[in-house]
């Protein structure tokens, strides 16, 4: 028993790991980037849509907020935020580009693909008109991050000399995974693209700790990542690799779940429901395990959006509830369609 939570625990603190690692490479890319929406958007209807499912696709919470934030300022169309909210994988995107790449990489995919053509079809069937007049007398002011110059040549050496502890706890922290990956202390069973990958993602982790202004380390990275998301993600993972660890070797699951699996398929449609990143860690870890099929972690992907929709929902009750019931009907049409073609 002991050495089950042992070994639940290292994968737990790997997938976390590289989950912190891609996140850091998203806040900087994004911080780097920041403006550069305002001149793609400014077309049609189809650019709306194409743009808000890229935000979407984006893994974390960041380009799904960016969508509500246009969304809420009448810069997008309704269609445009529900094809950002199906695009969407919230946090647990990173999860599953840990642990299926390849699998995770065709769901991103056919997300994207489903979001454009349901942010279409939605503007030409529902238009809510009360939801967007409400939003067009929004005087909510759209936040904009401050231009932050990521790599500063006169700074470099005295941000090193000698570093916050901020700076000293990542360096050291990223420094321990890329030693434990590169000697095979963790990972040793991943095949050797997986490793190499991490190891360049985790090398350009440790050049953006080194190299970003104190305030770029602080507010995007310590507060934001370290603070708020890989404390949860840590938990969710270890606590749903616990208990399914559990039940698959002592309670015979998988006989129920292989004999309900359209009733796993509504129940994992429903949790997408919960404005929070965490519950779709249920399914993604079956989906891991070979118990559900990849229409279900389809289904589950197109209903949640992570805590993308947290930002909608405090500004408009009405509003989160029109784009969770339409990414509801598109989620379970998806859903039963693949589950009928056997898969």
């Amino acid at each position: 028993m002991i050495n089950e939570i042992f070994n639940v625990l290292k994968q737990a603190i790997i997938i976390t790991g590289f989950v912190f690692v891609m996140m850091m490479v998203i806040e900087y890319i994004n911080v780097q980037t920041s403006g550069v929406w305002k001149d793609v958007i400014s077309g049609s209807k189809w650019k709306q849509y194409l743009f808000a499912a890229i935000l979407g696709a984006i893994p974390g919470c960041l380009g799904a907020f960016t969508a509500v934030a246009l969304f809420s300022h009448s810069i997008i169309s309704f269609g445009a935020i529900v094809a950002a909210m199906i695009a969407t994988s919230g946090d647990e995107a990173f999860v599953m580009f840990a642990m299926f790449p390849q699998k995770a990489a065709l769901i991103t995919i056919i997300i994207f693909i489903i979001g454009v053509l349901a942010g279409y079809i939605t503007d030409k069937v529902y238009v809510p008109h009360k939801i967007l007049r409400e939003f067009k007398e929004n005087s909510f002011p759209l936040h904009v991050k401050e231009e932050c110059k990521c790599f500063q040549k006169d700074k470099f050496f005295k941000q090193l000399i000698p570093p916050s502890i901020y700076r000293l706890v990542l360096i050291l922290s990223i420094i321990f995974f890329l030693i434990t990956i590169a000697t095979g202390i963790i990972a040793a069973n991943s095949k050797l693209w997986i490793r190499v990958s991490i190891l360049l993602a985790m090398s350009f982790s440790l050049f953006i700790v080194i190299s970003v202004p104190e305030h770029f380390l602080k507010k995007h990275i310590w507060e934001h990542i370290v603070k708020v998301h890989i404390p949860r993600i840590f938990l969710w993972v270890f606590g749903t690799l616990l208990v399914f660890g559990f039940l698959m070797n002592y309670i015979n699951i998988h006989a129920w779940l292989t004999h309900n699996m359209l009733i796993v398929l509504i129940i994992a449609v429903l949790v997408g429901i919960i404005p929070e990143s965490g519950p779709h860690l249920i399914f993604v870890t079956l989906f891991a395990q070979g118990t559900i099929p990849l229409s279900v972690l389809l289904a589950s992907s197109i209903s949640q959006d992570g805590h993308g929709m947290l930002p909608l929902f405090a500004e408009s009750k009405r509003g989160f509830l029109a784009v969770k019931c339409v990414n509801i009907i598109f989620a379970l049409v998806a859903g039963i369609i693949g589950y009928v073609m056997g898969f």
